[in-house]
């Protein structure tokens, strides 16, 4: 299982990656606006690396919210992009609720399979 979440974790990067370095034409648009979008993206990315990634969870924040701030950097060379401390700021507040999401998560599973029983 955890070969599948890592699997999982890294293609949601590259989406992430994509989305952000992308051309601004190819980036998934909704009705969150762009603070909502990145929210989204960035906690779904930290669930994912918070569930692959359990052994060291505080390395697995720290580069978390470096990724965020490379991301954010690489978007001054790319055409259309624009790199703004909001969003860096957004992005890894977000990847860090995620991560947090996964780590109750992992101790609930974790809690639940050393009672036998299923949580309700």
């Amino acid at each position: 299982m955890t070969i599948i979440l890592r699997l999982f974790a890294w293609s949601l990067a590259a989406a992430v990656a994509f989305a952000t370095l992308g051309p601004p034409g190819y980036r998934p648009h909704s009705d969150l606006g762009q603070d909502g979008e990145h929210a989204l993206a960035f906690v779904l990315l930290g669930v994912a690396f918070g569930l692959a990634y359990t052994r060291n969870r505080w390395l697995t924040a720290v580069l978390a919210v470096g990724l965020t701030g490379v991301l954010e950097l690489l978007q001054l060379w790319m055409p259309g992009r624009h790199a703004r401390l909001e969003d860096f700021i957004v992005d890894a507040l977000a990847a860090c609720v995620g991560l947090a999401v996964a780590a109750a998560l992992d101790w609930i599973f974790r809690r639940t399979r050393q009672t036998g029983t299923s949580p309700s």
